[in-house]
């Protein structure tokens, strides 16, 4: 069993008559990489400064390494942090900026430069200690900040929305190099974003928070294709949703009246939340991944759907190509619009064109309104 290196139980903030984290309980493995996950205001920053010790909660309690932390400085936390802003001194070089942690800790000359020589080859900047931020691009300070924060060997790394001040290249190339060093290093690491990129293609588990609570907990996987919530599911990628009207409840099936004449057939075991009780005239959102919706020319080897295929009709009312993949808005009757991603399209398609759209009902998710 992987023990615990932060565990976090009932704790509760406030700021005035503003409430921003309700009762959240957390256990973060040792050695994992977990993102915090949500949009702005939802709480996912309070909960990293709560763990570095920035803020107490005003209820629960949280514990580092099975040591209670309420009320401890975030000196005496052992972390290490990296901030958005990357918080360098400008008249120091890289040297000097790394050096600065490691005084504290009174250590000899030569054990001091072995650390920071490891700390910079590490972040793949050997040979720039002498130069000063300024001297360097965004993406090469923010390399120094992290490796500061790895220099004095953390037992935690926390990471606040590190990458959002860099071009989209470099995001994605630091991304890459943060999940390397932090399975190198093995140190127990905190990532906050608002990202969702971020967060599945860097994490070993990801915590997706909404208005001061932890809607979910899972990996990249479960949480995008095993949503729990419906704001899971609308936050994480992107969805297409009917409205409808539940038209009768079998044992394992729901039908839902979609509108006059349109009727989709839809599993039970794929409702979204902890209601999972329908009946007639319930009114429910019915949610598709537009990647798992496919697109054909009309007459291509169309015939009678499967049973367990929904197929209709569709018109072509957007294409637009986004280098590896296209996004492809249809309408069916005029009235349902659905957005497809696929990676090739037929030459003969365009804006009006007629064609046959389908998906897997077990691909449907379903909730109540």
């Amino acid at each position: 069993m992987i023990a615990s290196d932060v565990t976090i139980r009932g704790v509760s903030k406030r700021f005035g008559t503003n409430i921003v984290l309700q009762n959240i309980d957390l256990d973060i493995k040792q050695g994992e990489l977990l993102t915090l996950l949500g949009p702005s205001g939802c709480g996912k920053t309070t909960t990293l400064n709560a763990i570095a010790g920035f803020l107490d909660p005003d209820e629960g309690e949280l514990f580092i390494k099975g040591k209670k932390m309420n009320g401890v400085p975030p000196y005496k936390r052992d972390l290490g942090m990296v901030f958005q802003t990357y918080s360098l001194f400008p008249h120091m070089t890289v040297y000097e900026n790394l050096v600065f942690g490691l005084k504290v800790r009174k250590l000899k000359k030569e054990e001091t430069d072995s650390k920071i020589k490891r700390a910079l080859e590490l972040v793949k900047l050997t040979g720039l200690e002498k130069r000063y931020p300024r001297e360097l691009s965004g993406g090469q300070r923010q390399r120094v900040a992290i490796a500061r924060a790895l220099v004095v060997e953390p037992e935690l790394l926390l990471l606040d929305e590190p990458l959002s001040n860099l071009d989209a290249k470099l995001r994605h190339e630091l991304r890459a190099e943060i999940k390397r060093l932090q399975k190198e290093v093995g140190v127990t690491t905190i990532f906050v974003t608002h990202d969702q990129e971020e967060a599945l293609s860097m994490s070993d588990r990801v915590v997706v928070m909404n208005q001061g609570k932890i809607e979910q907990i899972g990996t990249p996987t479960e949480i995008y294709q095993n949503p729990q919530t419906e704001f899971v599911f609308q936050f994480i990628g992107k969805s297409n949703r009917f409205e409808g009207l539940v038209k009768s409840v079998e044992d394992s099936y729901a039908n839902i009246q979609i509108d006059e004449g349109w009727v989709i057939r839809t599993q039970k075991e794929n409702i979204i939340g902890k209601d999972r009780i329908y009946h007639t005239q319930d009114a429910v959102n019915l949610y598709i991944r537009p990647e798992l919706i496919s697109i054909k020319s009309v007459g291509e080897n169309l015939g009678v759907p499967e049973k367990e295929i929904v197929q209709k009709r569709a018109v072509i009312k957007q294409m637009n190509y986004l280098g590896s993949q296209w996004e492809i808005e249809v309408s069916i009757n005029g009235v349902h619009h659905l957005q497809v991603i696929g990676s090739s399209i037929e030459d003969s398609w365009s804006i009006g064109t007629e064609v046959s759209v389908e998906w897997k009902m077990s691909d449907i998710r379903l909730t109540k309104k």
